[in-house]
């Protein structure tokens, strides 16, 4: 197997990372296991998240998302045989209409606009993965009008959707890809403790902001360690 060299910088810290090169898809099935994963996830976090939000929120995020892909998974079998756009538009919508409050409208146009990246299609590469990443970062930005720095989702998404593109350029396959979306991912909600919040319920904490994890920059996090484990997981089990 050929190997290089992958190295990238986001918030101000650097990764080099030497990989192989193989051609790894994600499937449908993939992303049906990744819709129901994050429901088990926010089931399971649901307390930890809330209690992120108690500070700077309204200390309901954690219930909001649990209820929000609870309903996505219930949804799930009515779409399960059309297409992995198709799919994500729908959790898209559905997250919409079932987290409730800001959360609704900002996790549910990520889905619904990374849908729209990858219409009518059954398996994604990497390139794919990034026009997804990319896509639903752009809804984020025009939905919330929020940018990197102020204390958002958008602190966790921007970081990975910058060395999504360096590792599709370099060519890295799909699992290392995914991995330097999630580790940079991790990086940018720890990014947001320090920050003051400049958008949503925790502005209006103003300073006090300061020195707690954003809740939403967290869930992005667990969204994308959901979406790493599942294909992950399943590459170990094919070459095993």
């Amino acid at each position: 197997m050929k190997s290089h060299i992958i190295h990238y910088q986001t918030n101000n810290t650097s990764t080099i990372i030497e990989t192989g090169i193989e051609k790894t898809m994600i499937t449908k099935q993939h992303i049906i296991d990744w819709i129901e994963d994050c429901a088990a996830i926010f089931t399971e976090k649901r307390a930890y998240l809330t209690e992120l939000d108690s500070p700077i929120g309204d200390a309901d995020h954690g219930t909001n998302m649990a209820r929000g892909f609870a309903k996505a998974k219930e949804k799930l079998p009515s779409v399960a045989d059309t297409d992995i756009g198709n799919i994500l538009k729908t959790m898209g919508m559905t997250l919409i209409s079932s987290i409730g409050g800001a959360s609704g409208p900002l996790f549910g146009t990520f889905f619904m606009r990374a849908g729209m990246a990858v219409p009518s299609k059954h398996e994604l590469d990497a390139e794919d993965l990034q026009n997804m990443l990319e896509a639903g970062l752009e809804g984020l930005v025009q939905r919330g009008r929020a940018e990197i720095g102020e204390k958002t989702m958008v602190d966790a998404i921007h970081p990975a959707v910058v060395v999504a593109k360096t590792a599709v350029a370099k060519g890295c396959d799909m699992a290392t890809t995914l991995s330097l979306v999630l580790e940079a991912a991790e990086k940018g909600v720890q990014a947001t403790i320090p920050m003051i919040a400049r958008k949503g319920r925790a502005s209006y904490r103003g300073e006090q902001s300061a020195g707690h994890q954003d809740p939403g920059a967290t869930s992005m996090y667990f969204i994308f360690r959901a979406l790493f484990d599942v294909v992950t997981s399943s590459d170990a089990s094919n070459n095993g």
